[in-house]
């Protein structure tokens, strides 16, 4: 037990058959368009932990952590850690608001919601939240942990300069994160 659970590829992989047994087994005679809805909803929603979850990671554990970390023990973080973290993290950005999108366009009201139409007001403003947090990632925050980190070449003042660019950027992630979230969770019950 010890040894299946010590391998993360196979845990995941029985998850996936596990997941494949139940929509199988118990929906297999409605796959149609909205059942490909509903999976693009799964699919959204699990990337979205990813995302925020690594979110909350770097801004509540690992930022708040490395001023206590001795010097000699930051490389594994930094070296390690962090880049792992923020590969994941990108990649779940983008997923998000790709698996969000698609579920916009099969439900119909995507192009309402990016207007900020009445009766998608409320979700269109958690998916332009989303689209500024997802540009934050990817234009803001890892190119300025490549220089931190020392994936790119750059010299002590720009990775100076860098530091404060991508903290702010993931705080004004964090800060957004939180009407986001409630948008996209109560759009369905207020409709506004």
């Amino acid at each position: 037990m010890a040894k299946f659970f010590g391998n993360l590829n196979m845990v995941l992989l029985a998850g996936v058959v596990v997941l494949v047994a139940i929509m199988f087994g118990l929906h297999g005679d409605v796959m149609g368009d909205a059942y490909a809805n509903s999976f693009m909803r799964y699919l959204h929603v699990l990337c979205g932990i990813m995302w925020i979850g690594l979110l909350y990671y770097f801004n509540f554990v690992q930022v708040p952590a490395m001023p206590a970390i001795p010097a000699e023990h930051k490389p594994a973080v930094t070296g390690h850690i962090a880049p792992k973290a923020l590969f994941w993290f990108r990649w779940a950005a983008l997923f998000t608001v790709l698996t969000g999108l698609t579920v916009a366009h099969l439900s119909g009201y995507m192009v309402e919601a990016l207007t900020l139409q009445p009766g998608v007001m409320l979700i269109g403003i958690g998916m332009w939240m989303a689209l500024v947090m997802a540009f934050n990632v990817w234009f803001i925050i890892w190119p300025a942990q490549k220089k931190i980190l020392g994936i790119v070449e750059a010299d002590d003042a720009a990775k100076a300069a860098a530091a404060p660019r991508a903290l702010i950027a993931s705080r004004l992630n964090t800060l957004l994160s939180i009407p986001m979230l409630y948008c996209m969770v109560t759009q369905g019950l207020l409709g506004s």
